[in-house]
């Protein structure tokens, strides 16, 4: 295999010189992994910690699955690839829009420059809302679990994909989901034998259940054992996590929430302020629509920075600020974020108006992220690597530098 290399947005990659896979789970809180291994079922995370390598890295906030998976597939920040949420304000149309038309995506892959470069690549996810994002300009396979039945060369370069994997269409909102996109996974490294594959699974399991217990446990055996499959294979595996996962509850057990939009409109009047949930997305029996970040636009009138200062006195606010501070903090495209940014504390979500969440779905405590709470994820490689470079941060999105640089 060549040791040629690739330039993507300002970062090098080596041409993969063994299989590669890149994994990316869905609200994987540290402590999953960690009280799974300490219960004995991860066998294969326990081994590959003694002779691989397991880090720590933060990933970007807001700590959502569109901004970290493209931060992931692109190597850099939202500052640069431009999806800074699930959701967000067309200031252009004055509409309120989802987040999953490449047209939003202001750089190109690795994945797609990976293809262009003569490798073989593979893009199986949970979600339907995330395949054409994350193969946006990419020639290879790419199709989701949640439409695995639709599948068409034209379109996902693959068909009959529920005969390739063998099992059922999984339910939009099962741990199975996440199994089909594993299981696909090792299907193809039998039978396609990628360059490189990228592997994004859903976090139903997660904001259902909090680590250490038999549901989660059971949910992190399954993924073990399909890792270990494709280890061996041969692959150098990375894994990683779009962002983690909290408890968002009060001492009473319930959902702790600060409906902003109904309090902007107590406050400064209705049509003053709108604020925008960038963790909406169709899948709402999860959290919903609930998360620790909000993003807030202002009528012209209004002085952010006195807004600021009383938001910043409300309880469970951790952090307000204004447009451009927002952005350089954050890495965020400060024309895509509002003008203040709102994170809540750990054990805090944000809504908009209380008459606007329906909460009946929530069978168990309320679980969720968004907020720097949630920004620790593990980053894993099954490989030895050599020193890393002192006083490094690293972040979710340097798993593909980690695999394809270090890792071969």
């Amino acid at each position: 295999m060549s040791h040629a290399t690739i330039s993507v947005n300002a970062r090098s990659y080596a041409l993969p010189k063994h299989p590669t896979v890149v994994v990316c789970v869905d609200g994987c809180e540290p402590d999953y992994l960690g009280l799974a291994v300490a219960a004995g079922q991860m066998p294969w995370l326990r081994a590959t910690l003694q002779r691989g390598r397991g880090l720590y890295a933060d990933c970007v906030i807001p700590s959502f699955t569109n901004p970290n998976n493209l931060s992931i597939v692109t190597g850099v920040p939202p500052s640069v690839h431009g999806i800074c949420g699930n959701y967000l304000f067309d200031t252009t149309t004055q509409t309120e829009v989802m987040m999953n038309d490449p047209k939003w995506l202001r750089v190109p892959t690795v994945l797609a420059a990976l293809a262009d470069a003569g490798q073989r690549v593979a893009v199986v996810t949970a979600k339907d809302k995330l395949r054409a994002l994350l193969g946006h300009g990419m020639q290879g396979i790419c199709f989701s679990a949640e439409k695995a039945d639709q599948t068409t060369h034209a379109q996902n370069g693959i068909e009959d994909v529920l005969a390739l994997v063998g099992k059922p269409l999984p339910d939009v909102y099962s741990a199975d989901l996440s199994e089909f996109v594993f299981a696909a996974g090792v299907r193809l490294m039998h039978t396609q034998r990628p360059d490189l594959m990228y592997l994004s699974t859903t976090d139903y399991v997660q904001h259902k259940h909090a680590p250490g217990t038999p549901e989660a446990n059971a949910f992190y055996a399954m993924m073990d054992s399909y890792l270990a499959q494709l280890e061996a294979l041969g692959c150098v595996i990375a894994l990683t996590a779009d962002h983690g996962m909290n408890a968002k509850i009060g001492l009473d057990g319930q959902p702790q929430v600060i409906y902003l939009q109904d309090w902007f409109d107590a406050w400064l009047g209705a049509g003053e302020a709108r604020v925008i949930l960038p963790i909406t997305d169709p899948y709402v029996v999860h959290h919903g629509a609930l998360g620790s970040f909000a993003t807030v636009y202002l009528s012209p009138g209004q002085d952010p920075d006195s807004v600021c200062d009383r938001l910043l006195g409300v309880s469970g606010i951790d952090l307000v600020l204004p447009r451009a501070q927002a952005a350089a903090h954050f890495e965020l495209p400060a024309d895509r974020i509002g003008d203040l940014v709102l994170v809540a504390e750990r054990s805090t979500v944000l809504g908009t108006s209380a008459a606007r969440h329906d909460l009946s779905a929530l069978t168990l405590p309320l679980r969720s992220h968004g907020g720097v709470s949630e920004q620790r994820v593990p980053l894993i490689v099954n490989r030895a690597l050599p020193t890393l470079e002192a006083g490094r941060r690293l972040r979710n999105f340097d798993a593909l530098d980690l695999a394809l640089n270090y890792a071969q």
